[in-house]
């Protein structure tokens, strides 16, 4: 028999992770979030300053959550994020981008150029998905964009811990469209900047929108060898 070793349950799950669009109902225990926590709570951060204050909504904290942000995102109240969203996907960025768009809404069966369908997927954002529980990522003020930087390897770690336990994830950039709404349902300080959320629970595995799984670039797509 083969030993499994540490980097091949890491391949494992990162290449099992997947962006979830639909969850089971049921609730998960606290003693599973708080171990996804604690494995989280692992990652490396400049001068370990560990930025990221996470909140964290179960069963009626969600609805109520919910029900003051997607009213906001459906009325097409502007974005008004406490970082700056890409300015523009260009290239192989782009193209990126656009094959994403439609497998998504190929596998739902949108159809290609249906703007008004584009609009009411997107929305589903502001509705979870379905998930049970949602994590909110905020970071310090001050710390700029490296303590956002800091905040991206704790999402991912956060992702990787829930996939290990059985669960899945969905990041959401989306949570961060209308930060001052956040800011002002959970009663959080005017100096936390809203970095992204991640809606999570137990993935619907029946539910076609689960069906299908983004490209990855290869690896003389992305890595430059010098020596």
């Amino acid at each position: 028999m083969t030993e499994t070793t540490p980097i091949d349950m890491l391949e494992d799950l990162l290449a099992s992770r997947y962006s979830c669009r639909a969850y089971k109902t049921e609730q998960v225990p606290r003693a599973i979030i708080e171990r996804i926590l604690n494995a989280a709570q692992k990652t490396a951060s400049w001068c370990n300053s560990q930025p990221w204050q996470v909140t964290i909504t179960s069963g009626e904290a969600t609805r109520k959550f919910r029900d003051v942000l997607y009213p906001v995102a459906a009325a097409g109240t502007p974005n008004s994020g406490d970082f700056p969203f890409p300015r523009e996907y260009r290239g192989v960025y782009l193209d990126r981008r656009r094959e994403s768009g439609f497998q998504l809404y190929n596998t739902l069966g949108i159809a290609r150029g249906d703007k008004t369908a584009y609009a009411e997927q997107a929305l589903q954002n502001f509705n979870f998905f379905g998930a049970p529980h949602v994590a909110i990522i905020t970071s310090d003020e001050a710390l700029g964009v490296y303590g956002a930087v800091d905040c991206g390897g704790y999402v991912n770690n956060f992702m990787l811990a829930a996939q290990a336990l059985g669960l899945a994830t969905v990041p959401q950039a989306a949570l961060a469209f209308h930060s001052a709404v956040v800011r002002q349902h959970f009663g959080m300080s005017d100096d936390r900047r809203v970095v992204c959320g991640i809606s999570f629970g137990y993935p619907d595995r029946e539910h076609k929108v689960n069906s299908y799984r983004t490209n990855r670039a290869q690896l003389d797509d992305v890595a430059t060898f010098v020596g």
